[in-house]
């Protein structure tokens, strides 16, 4: 399933909050503008332990293939060394807030393996946190799809 790798994959911000400040609204992206640099780095480095502080009990991931993915299945096979990178380049960014919800898409050209062999492409991602009731962003949810090329035909199996 070479599409699972994007379980643990966001110009100008969209920033929305009801009742935060100027100021609230910029630390908190730069908050969350930190968490994905953060989380970025441990998936190049396959730090396990940095993406479990990431990952919310409760994650749940739909991969590129449409796989569901909960978190001790995402740090499972990242522990395995069954995925790996050799690019991931971020970028178009977009960070919006509702509440306590941050809501960040983002493109990501990618370059690696899987158990199933090299993998490569640009893909469109969804990550999503909550702020839990001591104040930390924690990622809930992620959802990626392929950005296919023109003409370009989805793989069946």
């Amino acid at each position: 399933m070479a599409a699972s790798f994007l379980v643990f994959l966001g110009a100008c911000p969209v920033l929305q909050s009801a009742g935060l400040s100027g100021v609230q609204k910029h630390e908190s992206r730069h908050e969350i503008d930190r968490l994905e640099d953060q989380w970025r780095d441990a998936i190049m480095k396959a730090n396990t332990t940095q993406m479990d502080k990431l990952l919310a009990d409760d994650y749940l991931a739909i991969t590129a293939s449409g796989t569901l993915q909960t978190k001790d299945q995402a740090l499972a096979t990242l522990r395995a060394g069954r995925m790996r990178f050799t690019t991931l380049d971020i970028s178009d960014r977009k960070v919006r807030f509702y509440g306590t919800t941050a809501l960040v898409t983002s493109l990501a050209v990618v370059q690696g393996s899987t158990g199933d062999g090299e993998i490569s492409g640009n893909y469109r991602y969804t990550r999503v946190y909550v702020r839990d009731s001591q104040g930390s962003w924690k990622i809930v949810s992620f959802e990626a799809s392929r950005i296919r090329e023109p003409g370009e035909r989805p793989e069946h199996k």
